[in-house]
């Protein structure tokens, strides 16, 4: 498969994964009932599936290591956060103020690894 291709359904991966964790985000703070609906609970996991594989693909397609290359590990680092705060966010957290805090930390880890990836580096000159 050609590198242009890998990309294309990283990126789309990306994109669609963000769209279902901001739904999902949106129905958790709103209560809805739609968070209950079996492909709610199914087509993340697949599409994260997919996201993942690619990437893994592409590190070995560019020959990118996150032991060695740190804009990588920022960004698998940065991925397990993100993880971590949007299992917070839709299952684990205690309270509604514990999901919503969880949930908004998590855009901004999601920001942070979109950037880590444009910019391929870990550190990021904002000023």
């Amino acid at each position: 498969m050609s590198y242009t291709i890998l990309k294309l359904i990283h990126i789309s991966s990306v994109i669609v994964s963000y769209l279902l964790f901001s739904l999902r985000g949106i129905w958790m703070i709103r209560g809805a009932a739609n968070l209950q609906q079996r492909w709610v609970k199914i087509l993340p996991h697949v599409v994260d599936t997919v996201l993942l594989s690619s990437a893994i693909v592409l590190a070995i397609t560019i020959q990118q290591n996150p032991l060695s290359d740190s804009w990588l590990a920022a960004k698998v680092i940065g991925l397990l956060l993100y993880i971590s705060l949007g299992m917070m966010a839709l299952r684990f957290g205690k309270t509604r103020r514990v999901k919503v805090v969880a949930w908004i930390a998590a855009q901004f880890v999601f920001l942070y690894i979109v950037l880590v990836a444009l910019t391929k580096s870990p550190v990021l000159h904002l000023l």
